[in-house]
């Protein structure tokens, strides 16, 4: 059994579930101005094919005449693809350079770690001494 059925049959004062959903909708209507439901369509139909032929007259005319060939000549000026064998050096040489990068930083934090131990040793050994002299 549903809860707002439940609720609605214990307790005679509440409303059912679909009253509540009825005036939010009426609510929500009530905030529409009229013709939405016409200019939502328009919009998702898209102008009709006399506007899109004015359109892309426009759009022509404002074009230079070259500009498609100019467009074409850049196009093939780009450089190409990478080939296999280029991509292949181009990962060995990230590799390469991630496998120094990691080697260096775990070179410098071995230092650092042993730099650290070799401090706590001398305390230690510091320690030990002034023991034995108070003996």
């Amino acid at each position: 059994m549903r809860a707002s059925i439940f609720a609605s049959i214990t307790n005679p004062h509440m409303k059912p579930e679909d009253h509540a959903w009825r005036a939010l909708n009426d609510h929500a209507a009530a905030q529409l101005r009229g013709g939405f439901a016409d200019r939502v369509l328009r919009v998702a139909h898209g102008p009709d094919p006399a506007a899109w032929r004015q359109l892309q007259e426009y759009a022509a005319a404002q074009l230079r005449p070259s500009f498609a060939e100019r467009v074409v000549r850049a196009a093939r000026q780009l450089p190409g693809i990478p080939s296999l064998l280029e991509q292949f050096f181009f990962s060995v040489g990230t590799a390469a350079v991630c496998a120094i990068a990691v080697s260096f930083f775990h070179a410098h934090t071995d230092q650092l770690e042993d730099e650290r131990n070799l401090a706590r040793w001398h305390q230690i050994a510091m320690v030990a001494i002034d023991e034995d002299a108070g003996r």
